[in-house]
């Protein structure tokens, strides 16, 4: 074998200067976060994390700098800016009264949406979807605009039900000054506390998209046909199990926990059962299972070395655990070419189905013919992605359906193929319960169909690009891959709130599911503030009492 050696001289980019010009120059959202995933946040050397130089510093008002009044609770800024208000004299009190009640006014908004355990220096990315949404709350009630309607989705994600009683009074503070709410909603304090409810249903996907009642609480909890009334009525409700699991004797305890505002908390978690993590918003949940615990885990199976160590004393009882399956609601995959039967695995199964098919034989195709991320079957024009990527400058990139396939992926040779009647689009465009029923007598495609039915994705097509699946839809899609693999009895799985967006019907089949894979003596710690799903675990974990520095601690365990 001959090797031609080539002299060079210049400068060659590195990978390092070429991931940072890239992530400068690109106009992609999903590439943005590609190149982040190469990237890690650490504190400036010089400023110490206050962004600002020392002549800036140096100016401070009742003993603080702009960086230290910052950095305070919320509730500490408040009494601040109070205590400023009360050292003025009668000079001060002209310069700057107008903007100390500004000030005061704003802060005391948020601090009335149940934020008052947030700092104004706290970064926008770090804020759940709920606390996000509270803010432009906040910013709206301070308007005092009137006859606006707004529209919320959702407003009592992530939120323990302390702040959704605080939420609920600021919708109603919004209604009483004029305006018209319309709140998409699940949680049931939110729908008994509106004046006028519309329930859609009766079911999901294609059962559902009807008005199945309209009108005040008691109209719908007489609805016939209202899943949602039967739950509110307690027709149907979820039940309080007889008995709690005993575990298998194990656990893993966690010593010195400090991450984040945790106050170097011990606990122990016991395996074998199911266990719940609760706690106010901001109390440290978070921190203590996915900042620790997860980490800490994954350091230990990976064995990896040099790796930021975890922020607490020890991790004992590891040698417990042989797996960790920590499902997160991050999307199943950022471009419409991602759906729930790649992700599953299940889509492999059909391919080589419809290789198996006469006309696919007659032709010589294989199963690569049937996929759409290789050339050969797939339609060339949109590369097998069914819609084609439109970059927009300082917007985030559209998509529109391919005009040479319709939307459908593969060239008419592909589509010619067929199985009992279907081409391997009508396949991808089937909802699950279909495919369920289709593919019967497929004994391998069905199991792994009917796991996405059983977490109640029976809605969903099984070529649904990931784009169009909620956070907790992918969840689930997550879930339902994993259920396919054998339970070791050593196995830890962990999901962060997995009733978001979920319907108290579709709670209790995902509590059926999560209830089958601890039976079968594996370990399931979901971090969560639903109380349907707090009041059948087996075990306990409550942190607070409250949100920021004045949580962290173990309130109780049980």
């Amino acid at each position: 074998m001959l090797f031609r050696s080539t002299n060079r001289i210049g400068r060659i980019e590195g990978i390092k200067t070429r991931i940072e010009r890239l992530y400068r120059e690109t106009s992609s959202d999903w590439m943005s976060r590609y190149y982040e995933s190469f990237m890690r946040d650490s504190t400036c050397a010089t400023c110490g994390g206050a962004r600002l130089n020392e002549a800036a510093l140096s100016v401070r008002v009742h003993g603080l700098n702009i960086f230290e009044a910052t950095s305070l609770s919320l509730e500490e800024f408040h009494k601040w800016v109070n205590d400023v208000q009360d050292s003025l004299d009668d000079t001060g009190h002209q310069i700057a009264d107008m903007v100390l009640r500004e000030i005061d006014s704003r802060s005391q908004f948020l601090i009335d949406v149940g934020l008052d355990y947030l700092t104004l220096s706290r970064y926008a990315m770090t804020l759940s979807g709920g606390e996000a949404q509270r803010i432009r709350l906040a910013t709206q009630i301070g308007s005092r605009l009137s006859g606006v309607l707004y529209v919320l989705d959702e407003p009592s994600i992530g939120l323990h039900q302390k702040d959704n009683e605080t939420l609920i009074a600021t919708l109603k503070k919004m209604r009483d000054l004029g305006n018209t709410l319309i709140v998409v909603e699940h949680d049931e304090e939110t729908m008994t506390s509106a004046d006028y409810l519309v329930d859609i249903g009766p079911g999901a996907g294609v059962h559902g998209g009807k008005v199945v009642a309209q009108g005040d609480i008691l109209t719908i909890e007489s609805a016939p046909e209202s899943l949602t009334g039967d739950y509110l009525s307690g027709r149907k409700y979820i039940p309080i199990p007889l008995q709690r699991r005993k575990g298998n004797g194990n656990c893993v305890e966690l010593l010195g926990c400090k991450c984040h505002n945790l106050q170097s908390v011990n606990v122990k978690i016991p395996l074998g059962k199911f266990v719940v993590v609760t706690g106010v918003s901001g109390s440290g949940k978070s921190s203590l299972v996915n900042e620790t615990l997860v980490r800490g885990v994954e350091i230990a199976l990976s064995k990896k070395k040099n790796v930021q160590p975890v922020e607490c004393k020890a991790i004992k009882g590891l040698e417990n655990i042989d797996k960790l399956i920590a499902i997160t609601q991050e999307p199943i995959g950022r471009t419409p070419r991602s759906n729930p039967a790649t992700y599953t695995g299940v889509f492999e199964d059909i391919r080589a189905l419809f290789a198996e098919t006469d006309e696919a034989r007659a032709k010589g195709y294989d199963k690569g013919r049937f996929s759409f991320n290789v050339s050969g079957g797939r339609c060339e024009k949109c590369q097998g992605a069914g819609v084609t990527r439109v970059p927009m400058s300082f917007l985030p990139d559209v998509y529109v359906r391919c005009d040479e396939c319709q939307g459908k992926r593969y060239n008419e040779e592909t589509l010619s193929c067929y199985y009992k009647g279907k081409n391997i689009f009508d396949v991808l465009d089937m909802r699950v319960e279909e495919a369920c029923e289709f593919f019967s007598s497929r004994p391998q495609i069905l199991r792994k169909i009917e796991m996405l039915r059983d977490v109640g994705l029976g809605y969903i097509k099984l070529g649904q690009p990931a784009t169009e699946l909620s956070g907790g839809e992918a969840q689930r899609v997550k879930l339902a891959t994993e259920l396919q693999r054998k339970a070791t009895g050593k196995t830890l799985y962990v999901l962060d709130e997995p009733t978001t967006g979920l319907h108290t019907h579709d709670v209790k089949k995902l509590l059926e599911v999560l209830n089958a894979i601890v039976d079968h003596g594996d370990t399931v710690l979901v971090i969560e503030h639903n109380l349907d799903v707090i009041k059948v675990a087996d075990w306990i974990i409550d942190l607070g009492p409250s949100g920021g520095n004045r949580g962290g601690k173990i309130v109780a365990t049980g």
